[in-house]
């Protein structure tokens, strides 16, 4: 057990690191199974444990960004409901629901054949070189171009169905949801602070909601024994402290540079992922 308790703080630093970068924390896992899979959990529990250790990085992403997302507020100098209820931030939880609709009409019907057919590391080879590239040449395109949206105050419910209809594209793993989402983002006018952001909020709802999928299809099928939960705790526990650490060291870097670098970085990775795939 000492083992795979190691393996699970390893699994969450690459989570909390991964899952806000755009350089796909999916594609990363599928690639750390083979590297150092755990020895003592069911296939079952692995299959939940990959998807369940990102809500560690959500409360990340909700305590970050509190202000912003709790809905409530007690402001004696305001009248009638804005006393009580920060309409700003029932506006924003609104528009990211509407973001978060196209992934999970699509997704949810598609949840086994994506897992059977798509999850491994050919898949992942060929979705990170792909995004790499788009996100190069992405960058070259916007170097031109003047941001419309600055704030993620600024999004209409159109825009932010337009990003959710990006954020599709990651439902094939090694695309990456934040890669998919800023890339769709910056392409439909915001800038990167904004879009980055976004693609935090949007998060929520997404992988909350995938996580819950996860841990019903599990139990529905086996039981956690205490070993599983102390692992899962682990990996959640430490996704959660890089996860705060990774998203300030992105929204300070996206204010002075692009993403051209984690282009890059994606092909790299995929063609060493392909190499092993071929050989």
């Amino acid at each position: 057990m000492f083992l795979d308790i190691i393996k699970s703080i390893i699994y969450g630093i690459v989570e909390g690191i991964t899952e806000w970068l755009p350089i796909s924390s999916t594609g990363h896992l599928i690639l750390l199974e083979d590297l150092i899979p755990f020895k003592n959990v069911s296939a079952g529990f692995f299959e939940m444990y990959e998807v369940v250790i990102q809500l560690g990085a959500i409360i990340a992403v909700i305590l970050l960004f509190f202000k912003k997302l709790w809905p409530f507020q007690n402001k004696p100098s305001l009248e009638g409901a804005e006393r009580y209820i920060n309409l700003k931030s029932i506006n924003l939880w609104l528009k990211v629901l509407v973001a978060s609709l196209p992934s999970a009409i699509i997704g949810l019907p598609l949840d086994d054949i994506l897992d059977t057919h798509l999850y491994n590391k050919t898949t992942v080879s060929i979705t990170l070189i792909l995004y790499g590239i788009l996100f190069i040449l992405v960058e070259r395109f916007n170097k031109s171009r003047t941001p419309k949206i600055n704030k993620t105050s600024g999004i209409t419910f159109k825009t932010a169905a337009l990003i959710g209809c990006f954020q599709m594209l990651a439902l094939i793993p090694g695309t990456s949801r934040s890669g998919a989402t800023i890339l769709g983002a910056i392409l439909i006018g915001l800038s990167r602070p904004a879009a980055a952001e976004f693609s935090f909020f949007l998060a929520i709802p997404t992988m909350v909601g995938a996580s819950l999928l996860k841990i019903v299809k599990f139990l529905s099928e086996a039981s956690f024994t205490g070993e599983e939960i102390f692992i899962l705790l682990v990996g959640m526990i430490v996704s959660f402290v890089v996860s705060v650490l990774a998203i300030r060291a992105l929204m300070a870097y996206v204010k002075k540079k692009d993403f051209s670098f984690f282009g890059y970085y994606r092909i790299v990775l995929g063609l060493i992922v392909m190499a092993f795939v071929i050989l």
